[in-house]
C-alpha cells in the first residue's frame, strides 16, 4: 500500500441487482417501495426502481476495506447522495464504480477522495474517507 500523495487506488466495480435490494431491505428494515416496485417508483417521478442510498454508501465502505485491507483502519467516510442508482429488472442489473485518490497524509491519517459513479455519472458528492496509515 502506497501512502504517497496522488496515489490512485485500484478501481472497484460492484454489481447491483434487484435481489441485492431485497436482501438489503430485509437487513436494514428499509422497505420503501421505490426500491422494489417500478409502479411506485414511476408514480413518484423516477424512471424505475432505485438502489437504497445507504446500500450504495456501503459499497464505498467495501471498496475502502479492499484498499486498506483492515476495516479497523477506516476512521470515517461519508458522502452526499446526489443522483439515484437505477436498477433494471433483469438478470444483469447495473453497476457502481468506486475510485479513490490519496489527497493528504498527516499525523498517521490519510484522506482519500472518492468518486462513485453509475453509468458514467457521479452518484455521490463530497465523498471522502479518513483512514489510519
Amino acid at each position: 500500500m502506497s501512502w504517497e500523495l496522488g496515489h490512485e487506488f485500484d478501481p472497484q466495480t460492484y454489481p447491483i441487482r434487484r435481489s441485492d435490494l431485497v436482501r438489503y431491505a430485509g437487513a436494514s428494515g428499509d422497505f420503501n417501495p421505490i426500491h422494489y416496485s417500478d409502479r411506485v417508483a414511476v408514480s413518484v417521478g423516477l424512471p424505475g426502481v432505485v438502489a437504497h442510498g445507504m446500500y450504495t454508501l456501503a459499497l464505498v465502505g467495501r471498496a475502502l476495506t479492499t484498499w486498506v485491507a483492515d476495516p479497523a483502519l477506516v476512521m470515517t467516510f461519508g458522502a452526499r447522495f446526489t443522483r439515484p442508482v437505477f436498477v433494471p429488472d433483469d438478470d444483469e442489473g447495473t453497476t457502481v464504480d468506486v475510485t479513490g485518490v490519496l489527497k493528504s497524509v498527516e499525523e498517521g491519517r490519510a484522506t482519500i477522495e472518492l468518486t462513485v459513479t453509475h453509468r458514467g455519472k457521479k452518484v455521490l458528492g463530497v465523498s471522502r474517507a479518513v483512514v489510519r496509515c
